[in-house]
């Protein structure tokens, strides 16, 4: 069984995926409205990860008797300046996404909890992909902010749907 730290916080981390899901939706429907439909797709996809994300968290509390508390999350940004700013804003929440899993493993460690530690192992290796794909859109994005059909050749090309993950925890619902 977790530690009630390591509970507290992984509930709070349920919260932050969830947010991060309404995030990437304000992000795709930014996208939709520019009639760019690839992009607003590669950010739908996104949404629907993150919230599996929170839901593989759920099913670990559930599997372990932990209790589930849903936190309460603010409204998303759902207005942005131009086609940059919402992938600059992605990258930076999957940064700072990056930064509460660490956190999450430290607590892990220094709880000798040695069951979410191995659970979360597997958010870092995801963390590692999506700072690292974001960081590319993002290039993308910038160096071709004038060209809107070559980002969206780009999404296109690159495939921006995730696939299913055979080694992924399983998610709650699933």
């Amino acid at each position: 069984m977790p530690t009630s730290r390591f509970v507290t916080r992984l509930n709070e981390q349920v919260g932050n995926e969830l947010a991060a899901h309404n995030q990437y939706l304000a992000c795709a429907i930014h996208y939709d409205a520019m009639t760019m439909p690839q992009m607003a797709a590669h950010f739908y996809a996104q949404a629907l990860e993150e919230r599996s994300h929170a839901l593989m968290m759920v099913q670990y509390l559930l599997d372990t008797g932990a209790e589930v508390a849903i936190p309460a999350i603010e409204a998303p940004v759902s207005s942005f300046a131009d086609v940059v700013a919402p992938v600059e804003l992605a990258w930076e929440q999957e940064k700072r996404v990056t930064a509460q899993i660490n956190e999450l493993l430290v607590i892990a460690r220094e709880e000798s909890d040695f069951a979410s530690e191995q659970f979360l192992q597997w958010f870092v290796k995801e963390q590692v992909e999506e700072v690292a794909s974001m960081a590319d859109l993002l290039a993308v994005v910038r160096r071709n902010a004038a060209a809107l059909e070559s980002i969206e050749e780009y999404v296109a090309r690159e495939g921006g749907t995730p696939g299913d993950d055979p080694s992924a925890p399983r998610a709650a619902g699933g």
